[in-house]
């Protein structure tokens, strides 16, 4: 079966997320005056991923909306359960002008999507909001690069959940086998991606599956960088094939 379309996961795939992250969390917590207070920059960091993750998986699990996780991770990041709705929200937003302040595509990002435009269809699937992540794109300048933009919360499924992805298939117009997804979640997006009978390409950037015996689960593909993907992607049966260009 040819290989009509990839699908990218955008956060720490395409867009370094971790590292505008940080460096927003950072500034905003400096101006907020509150790194001492969380015991210096490091552990102030790591208080403020554990609690982005705790709220943001309460937010894929559908118990709370967009808007609600951040002024959930507002109030649970200064212990203030009192905090208003417009005072999250104020800041929360202030935190957002730093860490937009500081995003940045890693550097294979464009030159990848630039090479297999001509060869294959382009789309993201992402357990983000559709507004953010439509927004993300087009600030990055990527937004042209892809047809579709299919989120967690327009699909009603977040990834691992095979509805997602064949949520995103059917958007398409294809069935999973003609499909390539590509993400740097070995669980979400890997295995995800792989038993729901797409091809799953797992991008490693931090080498945890290099070492003796840390081969990918069979099915998954592994890359340590983007720049590997065009050539993997051509031992995939059917994948340049004519019947693959648009």
């Amino acid at each position: 079966m040819p290989v009509r379309a990839v699908l990218w996961d955008i956060d720490d795939t395409l867009f370094d997320y971790t590292g505008s992250d940080r460096a927003g969390a950072l500034r905003h917590l400096r101006a907020e005056g509150l790194l001492a207070a969380h015991g210096g920059a490091e552990a102030a960091l790591r208080r403020w991923r554990a609690v982005m993750e705790t709220e943001f998986a309460r937010f894929l699990a559908g118990e709370v909306g967009f808007l609600d996780h951040r002024r959930a991770r507002a109030r649970t990041f200064l212990e203030a359960p009192d905090l208003s709705d417009a005072e999250a929200d104020a800041w929360f937003g202030r935190y957002i002008a730093h860490y937009e302040a500081s995003w940045v595509l890693f550097p294979d990002a464009g030159p990848v999507l630039e090479e297999l435009a001509p060869l294959v269809r382009q789309a993201v699937l992402s357990n983000a909001s559709t507004p953010n992540q439509e927004r993300k794109l087009a600030v990055l300048g990527i937004r042209g690069a892809f047809e579709a933009v299919l989120c967690a919360d327009e699909l009603g499924y977040a990834k691992p959940a095979p509805e997602a992805f064949h949520g995103a298939c059917k958007a398409l117009g294809l069935t999973p086998g003609e499909v390539v997804y590509v993400g740097d979640k070995l669980d979400i997006d890997g295995l995800g991606a792989r038993d729901a009978g797409l091809t799953a390409v797992w991008l490693d950037r931090a080498g945890t599956g290099e070492g003796p015996g840390e081969e990918p689960p069979p099915g998954v593909r592994r890359i340590a960088g983007l720049a590997e993907l065009p050539e993997l992607l051509r031992g995939v049966t059917g994948f340049g094939a004519p019947s693959t260009i648009r």
